[in-house]
């Protein structure tokens, strides 16, 4: 029964605040056509725009159900430290790592005059 409430109330919450935002307009075009100088909204379109809002979120509040808790430590109480760090999308195979080592032989490389004698042969 209380979710009938909350969505009666972010029903109410939107409707009112489209009518505030409607009568915003409105007035700022009644001020146009009056060629009076526009310097702020009415005080009562600005109240309703702001209760409509808590009547929204109050609603929306309400309507979602419960939160979920944002502390890491509930979420990863049950698993061990290998499995959050490990990331396999960070593994690496062909790296330069080899040429570091003492013993590694680079390849051959052919110079450009080779090249140029293979093609000319």
């Amino acid at each position: 029964m209380a979710v009938v409430w909350a969505r009666l109330a972010f029903l109410a919450g939107i409707i009112s605040l489209f009518h505030a935002g409607y009568s915003a307009a409105q007035h700022r075009a009644y001020m146009r056509i009056t060629e009076q100088e526009y310097t702020s909204l009415p005080t009562d379109i600005g109240v309703q725009g702001l209760m409509s809002l808590l009547l929204t979120m109050y609603g929306i509040l309400h309507i979602a159900g419960d939160f979920k808790e944002i502390r890491a430590n509930v979420q990863l109480q049950n698993k061990s430290w290998e499995t959050v760090g490990n990331r396999p999308t960070f593994y690496t195979f062909a790296h330069r790592g080899r040429a570091l080592s003492p013993n590694y032989i680079p390849p051959k490389s052919k110079s450009l005059l080779d090249n140029i004698e293979n093609i000319s042969s």
